[in-house]
């Protein structure tokens, strides 16, 4: 007769339907640990266009191309394929300025009188904007946290998050949940579908109350997202108040957003608290902060 595993050792089971609330569970529990055993008060979310390059990686792309346009060989480049390639230059813009948000952050809070960890750059730990936010907190010496999600076509995380804080989500929702929990403020940077969903989940839990905190969100680009957010018919249909479109905030440089995340996260979040808030178990219905 042979010995049967225990059932929190049983694979088979744990990857069961009947073990999904183990599942969903465990994406809470393992990175309320990490987060306590690390000393992660509380973070500044960035989101953002996975897409987007360096500037320098950009620049060597279309170079490839610009030598490719002048041979006569099938593989020459297309115009097309120039014209993307120059719109990423472009575009490699909002990566570098990341890039510096992310490092005069992490240099400002590394010098804030605290026993743990304050407003820590928190991104989606992939490629893009993500990796540019992890970047600029890793060259200023900071931790970053990163909260991957596991799709089948997606690139890993990338290099710069810090050790112990890179996470690895089956759920979208668990991974919604630790990024509104210990947000104090959000920057949003241009993105697609990802991105809306995000800032759109956020704004509504702000608009609804269902964060019992102050949180900052901020539009980084007027001129991408005057063009993606004309939301003024909302209010003139009725379906949200005019207040409803202060919730957010548009800058265009990093010294701009900086100012603005300080401002906000001395006035609202720097006063004498009870110690760490991830310690105590949180209600998961309700994100507070």
């Amino acid at each position: 007769m042979s010995s049967q595993p225990l059932a929190y050792l049983n694979a088979e089971f744990l990857q069961s339907d009947d073990a999904r609330p183990l599942r969903i569970l465990s994406e809470y529990f393992e990175p309320h640990r990490r987060f306590t055993q690390e000393g992660i008060k509380d973070t500044v979310v960035f989101f953002g266009s996975a897409r987007v390059k360096s500037r320098a990686e950009t620049r060597r792309d279309l170079q490839v191309l610009k030598v490719r346009g002048k041979s006569t060989a099938k593989l020459r480049a297309s115009k097309d394929e120039l014209k993307r390639a120059e719109k990423a230059v472009e575009w490699a813009k909002y990566y570098e300025d990341a890039r510096t948000l992310a490092r005069m952050l992490t240099e400002w809070t590394a010098e804030l009188d605290s026993d743990m960890h304050r407003f820590v750059v928190c991104s989606g730990g992939g490629p893009g904007i993500m990796e540019a936010a992890n970047r600029g907190a890793h060259e200023a010496g900071g931790k970053s946290i990163g909260l991957n999600i596991k799709l089948p076509f997606e690139q890993g995380p990338n290099p710069f998050v810090s050790d112990r804080l890179h996470f690895e989500f089956h759920y979208f929702f668990m991974r919604k949940f630790w990024f509104a929990y210990l947000a104090k403020a959000l920057v949003v940077f241009p993105g697609g579908f990802g991105t809306l969903d995000e800032v759109f989940e956020i704004l509504t839990l702000v608009q609804t109350q269902k964060l019992s905190k102050q949180l900052k969100v901020i539009l980084y680009g007027s001129h991408y997202w005057d063009q993606i957010l004309h939301l003024q018919p909302l209010v003139e249909w009725g379906a949200i108040h005019e207040d409803d479109l202060t919730l957010m905030e548009k800058v265009d440089t990093p010294k701009r957003a900086f100012r603005v995340l300080r401002d906000h996260l001395q006035v609202h979040h720097l006063r004498p608290e009870p110690p760490h808030v991830v310690t105590r178990t949180p209600d998961i219905a309700k994100t507070q902060g």
